[in-house]
């Protein structure tokens, strides 16, 4: 968890820089693959509605938020305090953090003559990716710690995080909201939060067992009885 936590960090530090920068070879492929999805939202009327339902309503942003604040009154319910800590104060600093680069980076979104879709707000990193690769990813994260090894649905439920991940980053593209390097920025951006708020906790459940064994001058822990020497 630790390596994926670094590799997402510097590629999303990475995109960043060249989003920022303008890139002309990032910007060229964005311009590319954009205009070519217009063109067939265009031409298939029925196929965007659905993706606009999908991305309005099924994977909005809102309905991703509401399912981390239930996973968080369930595990209160349980009395995983920690666990339900975790999981809102990581989804509040991901969208501090989403907004934040928002606004640093001020990038336009795509503009059409003809748009099929609309959004507020600047465009790097895609809300709706990083939202939904967050929440998706703590879920499945708050599933292992429980119920991973004796909930047969467990695979199902990962097919329809991964589908879900990867569709709405799909469809704001479609959509002409939002670039692909917005999108890939978004979901970069989001397994950073989740890999960086799975490694804390592990931490966290580590120190107090470290503290609760250290000697109480501070030395190092004394050996147990009826261990060898």
């Amino acid at each position: 968890m630790r390596t994926s936590a670094v590799v997402s960090g510097v590629l999303a530090v990475l995109l960043l820089v060249l989003v920022a920068a303008g890139w002309s070879p990032l910007v060229s492929f964005d311009r590319w693959v954009a205009e070519a999805l217009h063109r067939s939202a265009l031409a298939h009327p029925g196929f965007t509605r659905v993706n606009r339902v999908l991305s309005d309503w099924v994977w909005d942003p809102w309905t991703m938020r509401a399912l981390a604040a239930a996973t968080v009154v369930l595990l209160c319910a349980r009395r995983e305090l920690r666990a339900a800590l975790w999981v809102a104060g990581t989804s509040l600093v991901a969208v501090g953090l989403q907004q934040g680069l928002k606004a640093l980076v001020g990038r336009d979104r795509p503009e059409w003559p003809d748009p099929v879709d609309s959004a507020r707000y600047d465009a790097f990193p895609s809300g709706h990716a990083m939202t939904a690769t967050v929440t998706c990813g703590l879920l499945l994260w708050v599933l292992a710690l429980h119920w991973r090894a004796e909930w047969r649905g467990w695979a199902a439920l990962a097919c329809a995080a991964v589908v879900s991940v990867v569709g709405v980053g799909w469809t704001r593209v479609y959509l002409g909201v939002h670039w692909p390097s917005d999108v890939l920025g978004g979901w970069l951006l989001g397994w950073f939060c989740v890999a960086l708020a799975i490694l804390t906790y592990r931490w966290s459940e580590r120190r107090p067992a470290r503290t609760a064994t250290a000697a109480p001058d501070g030395g190092t822990p004394g050996r147990r009885m009826g261990e060898e020497r």
